[in-house]
């Protein structure tokens, strides 16, 4: 959904942002949603080390019954 509003519709939320929020607001909004996906994405990575982890546990387990 988001992959088709291209730059005017890109230009339009921004405006309507500047105008809600007001230009002394934007940079404080922008550094939070920053910080928000840099958790998100540690997170993530955190998750995936986790289940790589458990796979390999399982699969020398297996081999040492086998």
């Amino acid at each position: 959904m988001l992959s088709n509003i291209g730059i005017p519709g890109l230009v339009i939320v921004l405006v309507i942002a500047l105008i809600i929020f007001g230009p002394s607001k934007l940079p404080e909004i922008g550094r939070a949603f920053g910080r928000t996906l840099t958790e998100f994405k540690s997170a993530t990575k955190g998750l995936v080390n986790d289940s790589d982890k458990e796979d390999e546990n399982e699969k020398k387990s297996a081999l040492k019954k086998g």
